[in-house]
């Protein structure tokens, strides 16, 4: 069992906060969006098409509101060579931790959108 198997729901007060940046069909999803959020870490593997997976370390740094930045740090395959860091705001991060969830129900793999991983490396 990992962690995102063991989710509890955050506060429904915390929610009420985040829920008007988050678009209609991830609301039912929140409250384990910012559970997540709320352990400042994530361990997971990047897909990689036609290879093997890449382990990866998501950290983060935790703010109180959604408009406010966090850091977020990801490294891979346990490499300072592959450490990749950006700010990014609270909800745009709870956003993207809404949809590793989503991948995790589906896939039972921890790994982070398309969209994250371009603006991670700064492609978008």
């Amino acid at each position: 069992m990992t962690a995102l198997d063991q989710l509890q729901p955050a506060n429904p007060r915390e929610v009420n906060i985040f829920a008007p940046y988050m678009r209609n069909e991830k609301r039912v999803l929140l409250p384990l969006g910012i559970a997540l959020y709320r352990q400042g870490r994530l361990e997971g593997q990047r897909g990689i098409e036609g290879g093997d997976n890449v382990d990866f370390v998501a950290s983060w740094t935790i703010a109180n509101l959604p408009a406010d930045l966090s850091r977020c740090t990801v490294m891979f395959d346990n490499s300072v060579d592959l450490q990749y860091e950006i700010s990014i705001t609270t909800f745009e991060l709870v956003d993207h931790l809404i949809d590793v969830i989503i991948n995790y129900k589906k896939h039972r793999i921890a790994d982070f959108s398309k969209g994250f991983y371009r603006k991670l490396l700064r492609l978008e």
